[in-house]
């Protein structure tokens, strides 16, 4: 295994892959590293780079223990995905604006032509795009290409997409280009050569004028090929009239460029990528290039679960391959198909770049939830393991171990969830990283591969193949949307490798490599960056692409290098590292030396930053131009404060001086080389190297020494910095000045920058700014000192900050003030040895005082005053505390604790004062008091020892803890006893015994917890037993108790000797009755008694409160017996032994048992004997009878039967028939079932049937006879099968049947006939056997049937008969059953062979239809009948091409030319189901089943000649299951479509299958359910689409009903819940309800909204896509104004006007009691006072509400009858229909209007969808 050499990749899953694929693609590396190998990644990418790197792309396979979990949930993951449109990834036209080709193009008509394009230029009968005309041509190389290679027609495919392409369609496309766009074209391609030009003009000049200030005029023009002038705008620095659209700057207008149709403005070097000058002619933006209709992306999709995608992809798979596996080689040809455009449209579904931070990664975490199947040890190998790509950026050795924040893709892994034809196009890596994608499952991966190398020649490539989509997107592969045929890669001379991954292999692609794919299938991946130390040179070129194309980078490329740099990073690293560093110290110096050579001298470091250790912590600026990252350096100014650019493009910032800019910077120069050399020392193998890098930087140096021009003369860098500094050393000798030291560290800013050879510069910065802060120190310190000594509130010097100051040595500078302040300072010195020392030993109080005056009267602040004042407060509270403490004589007032603190605060202070011995005293008097305590504590406490000492300590001033605890106990135990004493009073007496118990049980809890002992415990408990005895027997009084509970209570009540209690002796009364009742009612229920003595003991029971124990055996003994007596009544009643006709047989096992029972009762009856009677007299009626039928069992079995007469059996057969007869009426007086009684039944009759045939022996019996008794004979046969009697007596009588039809004579005379049938009988039967011994195919079903004939015919019975009986019996069932199955489609047709032929013929009918098949090619078929006569008059379906019969269709045509169409063409063009038979043959709606004819077909059994009808059945058979795979091809094609482009296509098949199906004479059941279910499915979504149209063209708008129907059909025709058209309905019905729940709360709310917002939420109503007719009428009736006081509707009562109709409050007109019929003011002009007289009232309400609006016209009664007055009319409101629109809403509202009370409109419920009976199925 190993490295070694690279092997081809080896067979998929499910996949037959080539090594090289359909297209001859060299295929990729694929490396097997060794499990030691394994371990490093990184070591081992480090060890393969050199031989995989030239393929840009290789494949590494693990080793077999490699076997990492799959971590995600499969059930409960959903993910998002993406809509990619793949035949759109190449062949797709630019996204060009047609209206800015149209504008460029008239420009150029007018300059060449003098004239417009007027008019529209039409093709194929529509408007021609010239614009996609022109952009298809260039994409196919030019009008000449085009001509010389014959590509019109991948031409026309650009221009109409989608449609048939013909020759002659090529040939006016060439013309039309010709006559319109040639010229065109050639002035197209002369302007971008001139363009051309001009750049490389611009690029040679570039270094000449950057040295300028300014590039051009600020009133220069842009000129165009005409030089005509061209908008730019003017410099008017107190105006900018025009904005730079990309960095939003004014400035610059010189080099701004205007769009020549939105008239905006970019500056040259804002564009991506940036222009180098203006470019002459017109110039359009990419805005008004690029057309938002069609411009390309990848749009957001579906969110799925892992199963619904899985279905999508098996429904791709299926659609395109079918149900079997294909090979890589057919779907890599199809998939550049479809991408170049030739298969049609394709869209699939991509979850891609799926953030598993938020989604979940595929390998183990250590935060994620482990699945239980995983084992704990494997989880957590694979959570570590390096090739986990969660771990793998992170990695040592990786540059992004530095980054700090976890970037999505680069840092988290993107997960990838694919499914067939799943692409992922052209592109590179993020700042050229490596990238690792791992195949978690599913099907494999394809992957091609340009290297690194070959980058430029593969953009190459894609700007010539592709050049109008690079023209409207110069950054194209950047956007990662376009995909190009890697043979055209090849074509043109670029290397393309592939690579094939399958399920567990890792793909490793290199820095700067082109690759793209595609998947083979659904599939799992995921993939992330990395990055390597041989990485840093590429991600260094990265950087550069982003500054080109202004995109904004992942990270700072600087920024990783210095953090890097500054950390332990892996000694391969070195090389790789130092380069990169190299390269970028060169690049800032030479940009920060360019800066200064512009004049930009201020410079100042950036701020530093507080984690330095990692990359992106904090942001950085982004330059307003490339939108780079800032982190080493930044120019800004101070006119634009938040505008930051690059060094490189500092002079686009603004128009100001240079030498008011500023430049940042991070690290100087001197430091930036610091790190080259710092990574250089750690190459140990090369140290002479650091030598050269020396060389190599100091030459650098040399090599760009600096000079510029200073006062007329040219001055170098260095030379005005060693000037900087004589001058410097000049002003330490001079005595301070500020405004030279300012001035100097200014002028030295242009130096700090700088490298090395500025570091003496640096130094003396950093001195200049010592010296100057310290002079700032030392000034203020004497001025603070001047103040505080010239009196008033200042702050004093601290000596600390004194003390720094004069320490400095030597002086920075020269200072007069320095002297001075050390004079000050002595003084201070001084005064703190004096207080150190005062502070050290025991001092007095006085001696203290006197020291901190000196302190407070002293000009610097000593931070000893501070402790010093701090102990004299500290000392002086001691005192007061001490002397309270002392002075208080009351008994424990003074805390204990409180003289132990003043102790230890006395000892720490060290000071002299008196009143310490008095508190030591006291002290110990509390020590000896606690001593007693304690000891008294410590054993058994009593309450009489804690009197006496509490009586002794009594007087003691000082509160000790443990003698206040024990006088506590002391008090407990008192009131305890007092408690105790006041609940024993009179404690038997309480009736409330419950609550003595309670009581007491408290009690004796609180007696227990006392902390000293009491006597009186024990006498609790005693009370607490005493009391639960009554409350016991209280209880029992009162309620019914146990016998034996009662006799415990009691016994327990003589134990507490409370026996004697008026309780306890009415209980015992109670007792004694109890135990009386029970020695009764065990006696009782002992012996069996009268069911009398049992109630009398239930009556007894009621009186006793005990609960006896043998009360429930008494009461369970009457309910058996009960139950017993109620089963026997049937048995017991009269009419037993009657006659059972009139009542069922009652069952004898039911009469045994209730005997059985009787046993066992506990009372007496007299029923018992009766029914043992009954039973006894039963089992001897059984075994006479079971006797009496061993007597016939012994007849049956007579062998010797004669003549019935000589051996007297006919007289045995009476007698025992006459005994049958009477034990059979002896069983049915009892009633009973008896199991006998149907067997002497069968055997009577039985009998009797045998004594009918032995009389035949002596009499001459009739035909008729004979044939009654074999009519019984057959079921005798059945019954007595083993019997000898019957067995004879049936064959005789069957052989005198059969001689009785043939032989119409005697039988005397019957011998010599017998002799000549049995010679005819034997030659038949050698006729069938010479029959059998034939062929199957010689046998003819007439000889059989002539057999059978004769064999009928004769009255011998042999195997031979049988044998053809059964033959032709078989071979006619099957006939008939042939003949049941298809003679409902037959008809009048009576021979099966004729209607097989029928069917036959229909099926051949429904296959032309469905295939056109050729032997029907010149067959004129007639859909409504199966005669197919010419002579008949017929129509032609103008649509779908069928013949109708002009008789059969009755129809009468008015005009010859009129065009037909059938009905099925015209329902299913309109959406709708066919009615019953609708298309079908004239069957009758009646079919043969398939399954029915299959299984006569497949029937088990063989027959023994040839049928010539099973052979066409078989045709039948095999046409019908042809007809089905038809049919089942349309519906898998019907659910695969889903566009409403493709509605057309499902209907024209639907329509096929609906004729085929109809025409075929054969119908399957599951095919017809499928049938019908498709057009359902049809129906609905035309009908969907049609409601759906209508909305798009504002024709109707759908209402909510509508929806609701449409939907519950959807869910009824289970419509799948992703379907595009059941989504836009779920989202209109969701607009729709928000809506009306908006509007009914505001319809309800009585008002509270305003009416503005009533009008607004109108106007929204009517402008939703939904008709909400129902609710509008409610708002607008809510917002309808009523009444003199104008307001609209609310709670308050109305009454309305009999006259005009209009609502007024009741209130407002000052109607005390509504009357019945109520005119108001303005129909009554008499009555006007009284509006008047409301109107002062309502002045103030009428300005809340609305403005004041005129008084209510007078209007006119309406003729005709009044209308009926009603409570209903009173209270509500209904809006009038005529009004519409706010504005006449407002109206209405402004003026009166009659009302007219209409009832509310209900929706009867929508039809069902379709109804269609079955046709009938036989």
């Amino acid at each position: 295994m190993g490295k070694g050499r690279p092997r081809a990749v080896e067979t998929g899953q499910n996949l037959t892959v080539s090594s090289t694929g359909s297209l001859n693609i060299q295929s990729g590396p694929v490396y097997y590293p060794s499990e030691e190998e394994f371990r490093d990644p990184l070591g081992y990418i480090y060890k393969i780079r050199p031989e995989a790197e030239p393929y840009g792309i290789c494949k590494i396979v693990p080793p077999k223990s490699w076997n990492p979990p799959f971590s995600l949930n499969l059930d409960s993951f959903t993910f998002p995905t993406k809509t990619q449109a793949i035949h759109q990834l190449q062949a797709r036209p630019a996204s060009c604006d047609s209206k800015t080709f149209e504008l460029e193009y008239n420009r150029f008509l007018e300059g060449h032509c003098g004239k417009k394009l007027k008019k529209r230029v039409i093709f194929e009968g529509e408007e021609l795009d010239l614009c996609k005309l022109f952009n298809a041509v260039r994409r196919y190389g030019g009008y000449d290409k085009v001509v010389k290679g014959k590509k019109w027609g991948e031409v026309f495919r650009f221009v109409r997409s989608g449609k048939k392409i013909s020759e002659c369609a090529k040939h006016v496309l060439y013309q039309l280009y010709r006559e319109h766009l040639y010229d065109y074209e050639g002035s197209y391609n002369r302007l971008n050569r001139e363009r051309a030009k001009s750049y490389k003009r611009g690029i040679n000049e570039d270094a000449k004028n950057e040295k300028k200030a300014k590039i051009y005029s600020s009133k220069r023009r842009r000129k165009n090929s005409d030089h005509r002038n061209v908008k730019v705008r003017k410099v008017e620095e107190e105006d900018h009239d025009q904005i730079c659209e990309q960095c939003r700057s004014g400035l610059h207008g010189e080099v701004m460029l205007l769009c020549d149709r939105c008239n905006k403005g970019w500056h040259i070097y804002c564009l991506s990528p940036p222009l180098k000058q203006v470019p002459p002619g017109n110039w359009y933006c990419f805005e008004c290039l690029n057309s938002d209709k069609d411009s390309f992306g990848f749009i957001p999709g579906k969110q799925f679960t892992l199963e619904a995608f899985r279905r999508l992809a098996d429904r791709a798979n299926k659609k395109w391959f079918g149900s079997g596996c294909a090979s890589r080689v057919q779907i890599e040809k199809k998939f550049w198909e479809i991408v170049e455009g030739l298969a049609g449209d394709v869209e699939v579904m991509y979850g891609s770049d799926l953030d598993t931070s938020v989604h979940g990664s595929g390998f183990p975490r250590v935060n994620d939830q482990r699945p239980e199947s995983v084992e704990p040890k494997a989880w957590d190998e694979y959570c570590k393991s390096p090739w986990n790509l969660n771990n793998l950026p992170k990695l040592k050795g990786s540059m992004l171990r530095a980054v700090h924040h976890n970037i999505t893709g680069v840092m988290v892994p993107w997960l990838y969830i694919g499914m067939l034809f799943s692409a992922f196009c052209w592109h590179f890596e993020d700042h050229c990283f490596y990238s690792m994608n791992y195949l978690h499952w599913g099907e494999p991966k394809c992957w091609y591969s340009v290297p690194g190398s070959e980058a430029s020649a593969f953009e190459k490539v894609m700007r010539d193949c592709l050049p109008d989509l690079f023209d409207a997107q110069p950054d194209l592969l950047f956007q990662l949307v376009t995909m190009l045929n890697p043979s055209v890669l090849r074509e043109n001379g670029v290397p393309v490798y592939s690579v094939l991954q399958e399920p567990g292999n890792f793909v490793i692609t290199f820095p700067r490599s082109y690759h793209g794919g595609f998947n083979l299938g659904l599939n799992c991946a995921e993939a992330v960056n990395f990055a390597p130390a041989d990485w840093l040179p590429h991600g260094g070129s990265g950087a550069e692409l982003y500054q080109l194309y202004r995109k904004a980078p992942v990270l700072s490329h600087e920024e990783l290098l210095c953090v890097v740099a500054k950390s332990d990073w892996e000694k391969n690293a070195s090389t790789y590292l130092r380069k990169e560093l190299l390269r970028i110290y060169k690049k800032e110096r030479t940009f920060r030396e360019r800066l200064w050579l512009s004049g930009i001298t201020r410079s100042s470091p950036m701020s530093p930053r507080r984690s330095s250790e990692f990359v992106g912590t904090e942001e950085d600026p982004t330059c307003i131009i490339c939108k780079q990252y800032l982190y080493l350096s930044a120019v800004v100014c101070r006119c634009r404060p938040s505008a930051f650019v690059c060094l490189e493009h500092w002079e686009h910032l603004c128009e100001c001086k240079s030498s008011k800019h500023r430049l940042l910077y991070r690290h100087t120069l001197a430091e930036l080389a610091d790190l080259v050399l710092i990574v250089d020392k750690h190459e140990s193998e090369e140290m002479p190297q650091s030598d050269s890098l020396l060389r190599n930087i100091s030459s650098f140096s040399e090599l760009n020494s600096l000079k510029k021009k200073v006062k007329g003369a040219d001055v170098t860098h260095a030379q005005l910095a060693e000037q900087w500094l004589s001058r410097a050393c000049k002003i330490f000798q001079s005595p301070f000045s500020g405004d030279a030291y300012t001035t100097l560290l200014k002028e030295a800013e242009q130096f700090l920058w700088a490298g090395a050879e500025m570091d003496s510069v640096r130094d003396v910065v950093k001195n200049l700014t010592a010296a100057r802060k310290w002079v700032q120190g030392i000034r203020d310190c004497l001025s603070k000192i001047e103040n505080w000594s010239a009196g008033g509130d200042f702050e004093k010097v601290a000596h600390k900050w004194v003390k720094k100051l004069l320490s400095v040595d030597p002086v920075p500078c020269n200072e007069p003030g320095y002297h001075k302040l050390k004079h000050c300072a002595e003084e201070a010195n001084l005064l703190v040895h004096d207080i150190d020392a005062a502070l050290s030993t025991f001092s007095k109080l006085e001696e203290l005082e006197l020291l901190y005056s000196r302190a407070c009267s002293s000009s610097i602040h000593v931070e000893q005053s501070q402790k010093l004042s701090q102990k004299i407060s500290l000392v002086k509270v001691w005192i007061d505390n001490a002397r309270k403490a002392i002075s208080n004589e009351q008994p424990a007032a003074v805390e204990v604790d409180i003289l132990y603190k003043l102790k230890t605060e006395i000892l720490e202070l060290q000071v002299q004062v008196q009143e310490k011995e008095m508190i030591f005293d006291l002290v110990s008097q509390a020590e000896s008091c606690q001593a007693r305590c304690r000891s008294l504590m410590s054993g058994s406490v009593t309450l009489k020892n804690v009197e006496v000492l509490l009586q002794e300590m009594a007087s003691f001033s000082v509160n000790i803890p443990e003698l206040a605890l024990l006088k506590q106990y002391q008090i407990d135990a008192s009131l305890w006893i007092t408690k105790l004493n006041d609940i024993l009073i009179n404690i038997h007496q309480r009736e409330d015994q419950q609550s003595v118990i309670d009581e007491l049980n408290r009690i004796l809890e609180d007696g227990e917890s006392l902390k000293i002992q009491v006597d009186e415990l024990s006498l609790v408990k005693i009370e607490l037993k005493k009391a639960c005895c009554r409350e016991k027997a209280i209880k029992a009084r009162n309620s019914k108790m146990a016998l034996a509970f009662l006799q415990q209570l009691l016994a327990d009540a003589v134990v507490l000797q409370i026996e004697r209690e008026d309780l306890f002796l009415s209980l015992s009364r109670e007792l004694a009755g109890a135990l009386q009742w029970e020695e009764r009612a065990k006696d009782i229920l002992a012996c069996k008694a009268q069911m009398s003595e049992f109630e009398d003991l239930i009556r007894m029971s009621e009186d006793i409160v005990a609960i006896m124990p043998s009360l429930g055996d008494v009461k369970a003994a009457i309910l058996v017996a009960n139950s017993w007596l109620n089963n026997s009544k049937p048995f017991l009643e009269p009419d037993l032994s009657g006659s059972s006709t009139s009542r069922s047989l009652l069952k004898l096992d039911d009469l045994k048992e209730l005997v059985s029972q009787s046993r066992f009762l506990k009372i007496t009856f007299k029923q018992q004997n009766v029914l043992e009677t009954i039973l006894e007299n039963s089992k001897k009626w059984q075994h006479d009878a079971c006797s009496l039928l061993q007597d016939v069992e012994c007849l049956y079995s007579v062998t010797d039967i004669g003549d019935g007469r000589s051996n007297v059996l006919i007289l045995k057969i009476e007698h025992i028939v006459n005994l049958i007869d009477s034990v059979s009426k002896a069983g049915l007086s009892f009633g009973l079932d008896f199991p006998e009684m149907p067997k002497l039944q069968n055997a009577c009759s039985t009998l009797h049937w045998c004594s009918k045939v032995l009389s035949f022996c002596y009499l001459m019996p009739s035909y008729e006879d004979v044939e009654s008794l074999m009519n019984i004979s057959e079921q005798l046969s059945i019954m007595h099968s083993s019997c000898n009697l019957l067995s004879s007596l049936i064959f005789g009588a069957k052989w005198l049947k059969k001689v009785s039809e043939d032989i119409s004579v005697a039988f005397p005379m019957m011998f010599a006939q017998l002799t000549e049938a049995t010679c005819k009988h034997r030659l038949w039967q050698e006729q069938v056997h010479q029959f059998f011994s034939l062929e199957l195919g010689e046998r003819s079903w007439s000889q059989l049937m002539q057999l059978e004939e004769y064999g009928k015919a004769s009255f011998f019975t042999c195997p031979e008969v049988d044998i053809v009986v059964s033959e032709v019996e078989k071979v006619e069932k099957w006939k008939q059953r042939c003949m049941d199955a298809v003679k409902t489609f037959a008809g009048d047709e009576s021979l099966l062979l004729c209607a097989l032929q029928k069917i036959k013929e229909s099926l051949d009918r429904s296959l032309y239809i469905y295939e056109k098949s050729e032997s029907f090619g010149g067959v004129c078929l007639y859909m409504c009948c199966m005669s197919g006569s010419e002579d008949w008059d017929f129509l032609t379906c103008s649509t779908c091409k069928d013949c109708y019969h002009l008789q059969c269709l009755e129809y009468r045509r008015n005009n010859a030319e009129e065009a037909y169409t059938c009905s099925n063409c015209q329902l299913l063009a309109g959406g709708l189901i066919p009615p019953n038979r609708c298309g079908f043959l004239r069957h009758n709606g009646k079919y043969s089943d398939l399954k029915l004819l299959s299984d006569l077909l497949f029937v088990d059994e063989k027959f023994c000649v040839r049928i010539e009808e099973r052979e066409i059945l078989q045709q039948i058979v095999d046409q019908a299951y042809a007809c089905k795979k038809c049919l089942t091809e349309i519906l898998d094609f019907e659910m695969s479509c889903y566009n409403k482009d493709q509605f057309t296509a499902v209907g024209k098949k639907l329509t096929t299958a609906w004729k085929a199906f109809g025409v075929a004479g054969v119908y399957d059941h599951q095919s017809y359910c499928d049938l019908e279910r498709a057009l359902a499915r049809f129906s609905w979504r035309f009908q969907v689409a049609k409601l759906l149209d209508a909305l798009e063209k504002d024709i109707e708008k759908p209402s909510v009903q509508q929806i609701y129907q449409h939907l519950k059909e959807g869910d009824a025709m289970n419509i799948s819940p992703e379907d595009h058209l059941r989504l836009k309905l779920s989202e209109l019905k969701d607009i729709g309800l928000q809506w009306v729940d908006r509007a009914k709360k505001v319809a309800a709310d009585c008002g509270s909204l305003g009416l503005d917002g009533v009008y607004e939420l109108i106007t929204e109503g009517e402008r939703l896509p939904v008709c909400l007719k129902k609710e509008l009428e409610l708002l607008r009736a809510r917002s309808r104004l009523h009444c003199i006081c104008r307001k609209p509707y609310d709670e308050r009562s109305m009454i309305v006007c009999g006259r005009c109709d209009e609502w007024y409050h009741i209130r407002c007109v000052n109607l005390v009691f509504p009357p019945k019929v109520y005119i108001c003011a303005a129909c009554m002009p008499g009555t006007q006072h009284l509006v008047s007289s409301f109107d002062s009232l309502m002045d103030h309400e009428r300005c809340t509400v609305e403005p004041k609006t005129p008084s209510p016209r007078h209007k006119k009664p309406r003729t005709g009858p009044k209308k009926s007055e009603s409570s209903a009319t009173q209270k509500m409101l209904i809006g009038d229909e005529n009004g519409s629109g706010i504005g006449h809403l407002r109206w209405r509202n402004r003026k009166p209007f009659r009302r007219a009370a209409k009832k509310r409109a209900e929706l009867d419920s929508l039809t069902s969808f379709f109804h269609r009976p079955q046709p009938i199925i036989t």
